[in-house]
């Protein structure tokens, strides 16, 4: 049997962020073989996942990155099961290198395939699994490209917004980080009302009628009144015509005009964990 030394211990300890006896568990069994250990570590990782399969993954950290041009940004959620391993700081640490791997990819499935220090992403989910003793796995996936793309990361990395604008322009990235705090507090469900779809626009016109037969208004007034309380949704849930939240006398739109005349939101994406 070889010898495991307390430097190598550590040396896979560093690694794979794995408990020392864990790792010296690991190194007796592939008999001081340092990649065979982090197989058996891997294996570890493989059974805890295959027991942990159907467990709940709502928490962990939203994190959002935009390349360095601004024309290009990305969100991830890297979800685990309890909030206490959510604060982890090597946890988050790790969210943000995939979120980084993330920027050169186009897809989820794309990014579990990528490289991540020699193993794939994939593969280094399935490491920590076993190393945590939790479900982990990459939730969220999101992407955006623009003339300026801007991020905001809500306290506690539960919320994520990226936001893209029409144009470079002095003060953009101010406004791409307003409109993303905007759009992470308000969560508005689409851009502009032409980002509303039908079955959604009908639905809430019956409501509002419904509402107003109830109220004892005439049915020849219904479609008048439904119409202009659709407006006032179209307001209240689309991001560029929502009440500015540093400024209510404003919507997005007029703000961000207000740093540029030509400047518009052209898109955005959120994750929020646990919605």
């Amino acid at each position: 049997m070889a010898k495991i030394t307390a430097a190598e211990v550590n040396k896979l300890r560093k690694s794979t962020g794995a408990g020392m006896m864990d790792c010296k568990k690991a190194l007796v069994e592939a008999d001081g073989d340092f990649d065979k250990a982090i197989e058996v570590l891997r294996k570890k990782g493989q059974k805890v996942a295959a027991k942990r399969a159907d467990r709940d993954s709502a928490e962990g950290a939203a994190i959002a990155k935009v390349n360095d041009d601004n024309t290009k940004g990305v969100i991830i959620s890297l979800n685990c099961e309890t909030d206490f391993v959510a604060k982890n700081d090597d946890f988050v640490k790790m969210a943000n290198s995939f979120a980084d791997i993330a920027l050169n990819v186009s897809s989820k499935e794309e990014l579990l395939k990528a490289d991540y220090n020699g193993i794939s992403v994939q593969d280094k989910l399935t490491e920590q699994t076993g190393v945590i003793g939790e479900k982990i796995e990459i939730g969220a996936f999101k992407t955006l490209e623009a003339p300026f793309v801007g991020s905001y990361i809500h306290a506690g990395n539960k919320i994520a917004v990226i936001t893209g604008l029409s144009k470079q322009t002095e003060g953009a990235e101010e406004a791409a980080k307003n409109v993303s705090m905007q759009a992470a507090a308000m969560n508005p469900i689409a851009l502009n009302e032409e980002g509303v779809d039908q079955e959604t626009i009908n639905k809430e016109i019956e409501i509002a009628k419904d509402t107003l037969r109830q109220e004892g208004k005439p049915e020849d007034m219904l479609d008048k009144i439904a119409k202009g309380k659709i407006q006032r949704y179209f307001k209240d849930n689309t991001l560029v015509n929502q009440a500015f939240i540093k400024d209510g006398k404003q919507s997005v739109a007029d703000y961000v005009k207000s740093v540029d005349s030509d400047l518009k939101v052209v898109a955005f994406e959120r994750v929020a964990l646990g919605e």
